[in-house]
């Protein structure tokens, strides 16, 4: 009955069809289709239905209708000829052509066939012609750009595609085989700022990794010019000009997504005489007077970060002895600057940090005793040479270049300190009439009397010159300096003064019933004092900070164990602690070097100044740049202390602190995150990620979210009997914005690592489907984002699986998404959902969509 059903409803269709009502044609097909089971007929139905779409302009439909029919019979001529029809309108020309080109191979003297064939060829020659030869985007962004006439938000608008463009490979090779980086060149020329870094992030794009096309550009645009770039005063462009020497660097170095032949090839052949010549305009930005304090600290970051080695197994250092060689006395010259003396390069507050790195970097990357020689004898020459008994300028920079020394790698110092006539020209500075030959002298004093041999020295021959100092000066930095330097037994008075200073002793709990209590029995009830409220603490620990305080307490933590005793440790930590509580003033603590001051303090010392200086770490790393904040191996030793903070006995603050700042270092490297493995942080991480309070949770799930891409982490996510991956799935599920964002990382990162993950998130709840498709929905992009990419990788895992998605109202979620009007915004969003349909094609789930 239901066949014969069937057979009535294709009859009712045709005629609705004749009659041009086609959607009542396209129901009665869609009817019969429920109705029938017989291959041919289905067939039919399909084909029709084709019909019907192609007439209502709903060509995906049509081509899915279609494709269905050709499915069931691959020679069905009428079904190939509509599917067609169908991709013509909607743009897929080539997938449009292969279907007419087996039309005609089926019917040879088909005349319409053959004209079709024809129409679409040319059609395809022009929009290859189009795209490849003047690519009319990318040539139209560029004639807006140029064009003074041009309107302010069609030039903002336009700069921004031209850098999306850039990022994408496809975009960054059709802007560079069109004349791009001419044009871009042309941007650089009008030298007005916003169009200047419109093709400074465009170039940066276009270098990320692809070594041929980096090289070209670095060739084309000179390395002269890129660093005249970075040397400029302004912030935003220095950084972007930075970013892309960076991009440059690192596709020379082999981080090339690329496969190179024939001229490619030769092309890319041998960087190193590139990367030599980078380094080298680098190190000349060093002691250029027309440099700006931001160029300079760029061309610092630059070299720290590209001339060390990575990881000390790698046998050449060649980058190091050429930096040593060619360039050491510039870094010497950057430490040796002294900011009030007329001859200074313009710097900023993080210059003289950022140098001593690079001299701590460069040394620690040495591999033998005659490669050290070599490093100590070009700075013994160097500071011997600036001794000048007619200039106190010259004398001054050599004492500030040893303080430099001292505060990088340490032993060199110490055996600079022992060069003749460096530490009498110490004491000798004090005398001076002059404040900065003062504070230079009074710095370096404290970091040479860290070494008790040294502190004898300066209390014999010094502490009256001192105490004079403190008495006359008025300026608090020399002041407080004084103050360390002038007895090795006063570290613990003034730590105890500091801590006064700071109000970061415990402060017990007041009880209200107990202060009554007390006042009605006439006892004494103490009160605080009114400077001792907290705008009173602020504003005194910005007086120190002002001071300098960092500086000396970072000399206090370096002094022999005869001298720093554990209770000072203890109350040069609270002080630590409370100077860190504004994130504002951390930045100016880790130029000071106060983040490396902590490490020994978190590492040794009373229990509870342990905790108090792990805490101060936890909250310096949670917002600093781990390599600028702890230089070198230091990081790897600030772990350790973070994950004790971890303990539940540790209050909320303090794990939700260290949690971050945990998130932050496990987003710098494997290694790092192989360190919190190690350090056995992992069950405790997994244990907030249960824990009520929104924070906490919050916080754990982005430290999650980082430590997922460790291989370690993620065999404990694919071992049988545990219920972490079910948590991360539910973790999707919450309202907290946050949370489901940090939740849909890790399941994004995990899904894309193993398929058997892919297939246990859809076994460790019945939610999974509906968690999936909220993601995929949600109102915030990054969200959506990694929803979508979780969606892709269920897609790409397994068949059946991703059958089982198409089948849900997930298809429906994606072709709404793909379908949406280009935005720079969403662009990932749109072209995520794009690939999981492309993958659904790829299936023969659908047929082809647009």
């Amino acid at each position: 009955m239901a066949e014969v059903e069937a057979v009535q409803l294709k009859e009712e269709g045709n005629g609705h069809f004749q009659l041009q009502d086609y959607k009542a044609a396209a129901k009665s097909y869609s009817q019969a289709l429920k109705l029938t089971k017989d291959k041919a007929l289905l067939a039919t139905l399909y084909r029709n239905r084709a019909a019907c779409g192609l007439k209502t302009e709903s060509y995906v439909q049509a081509a899915s209708d279609a494709s269905r029919a050709i499915d069931i019979n691959s020679s069905d001529i009428k079904a190939l000829y509509r599917r067609c029809q169908a991709l013509e309108h909607l743009g897929k020309l080539d997938q449009a052509f292969k279907d007419v080109q087996r039309c005609a191979t089926l019917e040879p003297r088909n005349q319409n066939f053959q004209e079709t064939l024809r129409r679409l060829s040319t059609s395809i020659q022009e929009k290859l012609r189009v795209q490849f030869s003047t690519d009319s985007r990318v040539q139209t962004m560029f004639e807006i750009l140029l064009d003074e006439n041009s309107d302010t938000d069609k030039r903002e608008k336009a700069a921004n595609n031209l850098i999306v463009l850039g990022r994408e490979d496809a975009g960054a090779e059709r802007i560079f085989q069109n004349n791009g980086v001419a044009l871009l060149l042309q941007l650089l020329d009008t030298k007005r700022p916003e169009l200047v870094l419109a093709a400074v992030r465009t170039l940066s794009g276009m270098c990320t990794g692809h070594r041929s096309r980096a090289t070209a550009i670095l060739h084309a645009v000179r390395i002269d010019r890129i660093c005249g770039l970075m040397a400029v005063e302004n912030e935003e462009m220095s950084l972007a000009v930075c970013n892309l020497l960076q991009a440059i660097i690192d596709s020379l170095c082999g981080d090339d997504k690329q496969e190179h032949r024939g001229k490619e090839e030769a092309l890319v052949l041998d960087t190193k005489k590139d990367l030599k010549l980078i380094s080298s305009h680098l190190l000349d930005m060093l002691v250029s007077k027309k440099v700006s304090g931001q160029g300079r600290d760029q061309a610092l970051n630059l070299l720290n970060k590209n001339v060390p080695r990575k990881d000390l197994a790698i046998h050449d250092n060649s980058r190091t002895i050429y930096v040593v060689d060619n360039g050491l006395r510039k870094i010497l010259k950057v430490v040796g600057q002294v900011p009030d003396l007329p001859s200074c390069l313009p710097l900023t507050d993080n210059t003289h940090m950022l140098a001593s790195i690079l001299i701590n970097k460069l040394y620690d990357d040495l591999r033998c005793d005659p490669e050290r020689d070599h490093f100590r004898k070009i700075c013994e020459e160097y500071i011997t040479g600036k001794f000048d008994p007619q200039d106190m300028d010259k004398n001054v920079s050599a004492i500030q270049t040893v303080s430099g020394i001292l505060q990088g790698p340490f032993d060199l110092g110490n055996q600079l300190l022992g060069m003749k006539g460096v530490m009498e020209m110490m004491v000798a500075l004090c005398g001076s009439e002059r404040e900065q030959d003062q504070l230079v002298a009074v710095e370096a004093l404290i970091h040479a009397a860290t070494k008790l041999s040294r502190a004898s020295f300066i209390i014999t021959n010094g502490v009256s010159l001192l105490k004079e100092i403190y008495k006359t000066t008025k300026n608090e930095k020399i002041k407080i300096r004084t103050l360390v330097t002038s007895d090795k037994t006063i570290l613990y008075s003034v730590a105890t003064t500091l801590v006064n200073c700071t109000n970061s002793y415990d402060v017990k709990e007041v009880i209200p019933e107990l202060v009554q209590l007390a006042k009605f029995s006439k006892q004494h009830v103490p009160e605080e004092h009114p400077k001792d409220k907290k705008d009173f603490i602020d504003m005194r620990v910005k007086r120190l900070l002002k001071a300098g305080v960092i500086s000396a307490l970072a000399c206090m933590v370096k002094a022999d164990s005869a001298i720093l005793t554990n209770q000072t440790k203890e109350l040069l930590a609270r002080v630590f602690l409370a100077l860190c509580d504004n994130p504002k003033d951390r930045g100016t603590i880790v130029a000071q070097g106060g983040g490396k001051a902590l490490i020994p303090l978190a590492l040794e010392g009373t229990d509870v100044g342990k905790v108090k200086a792990a805490h101060a770490l936890a909250k310096i790393a949670a917002i600093s740049n781990p390599d600028i904040a702890f230089p070198g191996e230091r990081v790897y030793e600030v772990v350790r202390p973070l994950v004790r903070l971890l303990d539940t006995e540790r209050d909320g603050l303090q794990n939700y602190e260290a949690l971050l700042s945990l998130t932050n270092l496990s987003g710098r490297s494997d290694k790092l995150r192989q360190k919190i493995v190690k350090e056995r942080a992992l069950p405790d991480i997994e244990n907030y990620m249960f824990e009520n309070h929104d924070q906490l949770r919050q916080a754990a799930t982005e430290c999650m979210c980082n430590m997922v891409t460790n291989k370690e982490v993620q065999e404990r996510f694919l071992a049988d009997g545990n219920d972490r991956l079910k948590l991360v799935v539910l973790l999707c599920g919450e309202d907290d914005d946050k949370v489901q964002n940090a939740a849909a990382g890790a399941l994004a990162m995990l899904t894309a690592a193993h398929k058997k993950l892919c297939i246990k998130m859809t076994q460790v709840t019945t939610q999974w489907l509906e968690i999936l498709q909220r993601l995929c929905l949600h109102d915030r992009l990054s969200v959506q984002h990694r929803g979508l990419v979780i969606a892709y990788n269920l897609l790409a895992a397994d068949a059946e699986l991703a059958k089982k998605l198409v089948e849900s109202e997930l298809l429906e979620i994606l072709t709404i998404v793909g379908k949406m009007e280009p935005d720079e915004k969403k662009e990932a969003v749109i072209q995520t959902a794009r690939e999981c349909l492309i993958k659904c094609m790829d299936y023969g789930f659908i047929k082809p969509v647009s």
